[in-house]
């Protein structure tokens, strides 16, 4: 039988703990289209406040440029829904939390908000964390609107878990 969407949520949430755990590692998020979702599965791990430090729900633009200090020309110049953007909301996360590392997500929930180049399912991704530039990544889910949000908070915590691989306290 497939693995369902929020069991595979709640996998990747375990393994980043453990990862994160043993590199005494703590993480932060900042969400857009997930609206949260990603730190509701962190947060059902028993004992992650020892490896989650918080979460940032930046929905609209205005709360990107307050809470993460994206700035105003790079949202206007690439719109919310960039790499340019999730690479910064990253590092913002990074900068007002005591994590150490961070992702954020981006993107097209559906049904509506497509753009020209940006259809629905369309999300982007950063990771940052230590030396390396934030990673970005965009990537394009099918389905329904929990169900993007879903594929795209699982591929979230998988792109965390990757880069806490990388790093130690």
């Amino acid at each position: 039988m497939a693995e369902s969407g929020f069991t595979a949520l709640e996998r990747q949430a375990g393994l980043l703990g453990q990862v994160l755990t043993e590199r005494g590692l703590v993480c932060a998020t900042a969400e857009s289209c997930t609206g949260g979702m990603i730190s509701m599965a962190i947060t059902s791990v028993a004992g992650s406040s020892a490896w989650f430090d918080r979460g940032f729900v930046t929905y609209t633009n205005e709360a990107k440029m307050a809470m993460l200090g994206v700035d105003a020309a790079l949202l206007a110049q690439h719109g919310a829904v960039s790499e340019a953007v999730a690479g910064a909301m990253a590092r913002g996360a990074v900068a007002a939390s005591q994590a150490a590392l961070a992702v954020s997500v981006s993107g097209i929930a559906g049904p509506g908000g497509a753009v020209p180049g940006k259809p629905v399912g369309t999300v982007c991704f950063g990771v940052a964390g230590g030396d390396a530039p934030a990673a970005v990544h965009t990537q394009h889910f099918s389905g329904d609107r929990q169900s993007v949000r879903l594929q795209a908070s699982v591929f979230a915590l998988k792109c965390l878990i990757e880069r806490a691989q990388t790093l130690r306290n």
